[in-house]
């Protein structure tokens, strides 16, 4: 027996000292959830990498006004009647040959759809930047908007477990007053039921938290072993100007947001398709020289005289008139055209877009004001009742159900000042965001 307790005693040691050395989670603060995931987040390394790859071909693009040079080399073996490769003699015979050289070329001109190529990749290259920046600034709204989330659920934690423990005293009191005989059974039972109630909300709103603490964790592309907790955030709250413009937001929306810059590059890239496809009406002409030499068996000079006498330069010009090319080129300048079109519209539809966004934002926060102002007050009212419900119920002048009804309100006007609270902060910082300035809390 005595053995037993020793090595329980040992268990339960090792049990509380791996708890006390366990590390404590690092308090990450919105700035510090912002700049990590914006080097980390997998959507924005996406982005970036797309940005790579239009510029890889915007410098290709560029190269493309340079010449060519291909080297070349062949080994041939014929046999009977042929046509000896190096002195175009008809000869019946066994001949082993050898041929090297190099060859070049150059475009000098092609209805400069090369220049006209560089300046579309150009644009291809500009516009990646700006969705590089539109993806940075979904990845910085959407910490935004989780960030305040799990800082509703944890201070809902403190809220349920309140409400918890009050439970738990009113059973007691209730208890109390059962074997006094002042009140019913099903008094008492209330009062457990309430307690058992709101046990199972500091439960739920736990595993709230940790919810929301995973969508963290994913946004920061944390890994499912790292534990974090996050900073808490002043109390004083910014309040909307009711004599800002959303208009006004609107129009610094679209000077400065790069989904509008975006649109604008897509438009010009898509003209810049169409001068390329006119391009091909064009004719096309291009510089060509080349280097070469040779040697055949069935001459009798030695294999670097032949080298030496078969040297051959040549240097010339090709000019190539589309005359007709089954309707491609004027499909071509049709479809050329229609994107065009299609990115016109596309700019449209981003702009109301946007302005849904400022108006959506500019409302919310209007709203989410006054339901601060509200919730409040209400908040105030519903608690100065539950006090005074408790007064009452401990002296034996309310019943448990009209306490349970009270606390139940005290709750709920709790968790609607809250919500009004996060709701205000976070389209505040819309707003904000909006007219191009910092998200900070």
């Amino acid at each position: 027996m005595k053995l037993f307790l020793f090595i329980t005693s040992l268990i339960f040691a090792q049990i509380a000292f791996a708890q006390d050395t366990s590390p404590k989670p690092e308090i990450w603060s919105l700035e510090d959830c912002i700049t990590y995931a914006l080097e980390n987040n997998i959507t924005v390394k996406d982005a970036t990498l797309n940005k790579d790859i239009a510029e890889v071909d915007y410098n290709k693009a560029k190269s493309s006004r340079l010449p060519n040079l291909y080297a070349n080399a062949s080994q041939n073996f014929s046999n009977g009647n042929t046509i000896d490769p190096i002195t175009s003699d008809y000869v019946t015979d066994q001949i082993h040959s050898t041929n090297v050289g190099i060859n070049s070329s150059v475009t000098l001109f092609q209805g400069s759809q090369i220049n006209n190529q560089i300046k579309q990749n150009k644009l291809l290259f500009e516009q990646s930047i700006f969705q590089e920046e539109v993806e940075k600034n979904n990845i910085v709204l959407n910490i935004l908007e989780v960030y305040l989330q799990t800082l509703y659920s944890k201070e809902s934690i403190i809220i349920a477990e309140n409400n918890a423990l009050a439970s738990e005293k009113e059973v007691e009191r209730a208890k109390a007053r059962l074997d006094a005989g002042t009140i019913a059974l099903s008094d008492y039972t209330e009062a457990q039921s309430q307690a058992a109630t709101n046990k199972y909300n500091v439960i739920a709103a736990k595993n709230d938290y940790q919810q929301y603490i995973i969508q963290l964790k994913q946004l920061l592309e944390l890994t499912p072993f790292e534990t974090i907790e996050i900073e808490t955030i002043d109390e004083n709250m910014d309040l909307v100007n009711l004599e800002l413009n959303k208009v006004n937001v609107y129009n610094k929306a679209l000077g400065f947001l790069p989904e509008i810059k975006a649109s604008n590059l897509n438009i010009a890239a898509n003209e810049k398709d169409l001068d390329i496809a006119k391009g091909a009406y064009l004719p096309t002409l291009s510089l060509l020289g080349s280097l070469g030499s040779g040697y055949t068996s069935i001459n009798d000079n030695t294999f670097s005289n032949q080298f030496d006498v078969n040297f051959n330069q040549q240097l010339g010009l090709s000019l190539s008139i589309p005359i007709f090319n089954r309707n491609q080129t004027k499909a071509a300048v049709k479809t050329a055209t229609i994107n065009i079109e299609k990115a016109e519209i596309q700019k449209q539809s981003t702009e109301k877009e946007v302005y849904k966004k400022v108006e959506t934002a500019y409302q919310n926060a209007l709203s989410a004001q006054e339901q601060v102002l509200a919730s409040e007050a209400s908040k105030i009212a519903a608690e100065q009742s539950y006090n005074l419900a408790q007064k009452k119920y401990e002296l034996g002048a309310l019943s448990t159900t009209d306490l349970v009804i009270s606390q139940n309100t005290y709750t709920n006007a709790q968790q609607n000042y809250l919500q009004a609270k996060y709701l205000n902060i976070l389209y505040h910082q819309l707003l904000q965001f909006y007219q191009g300035n910092d998200i900070k809390l």
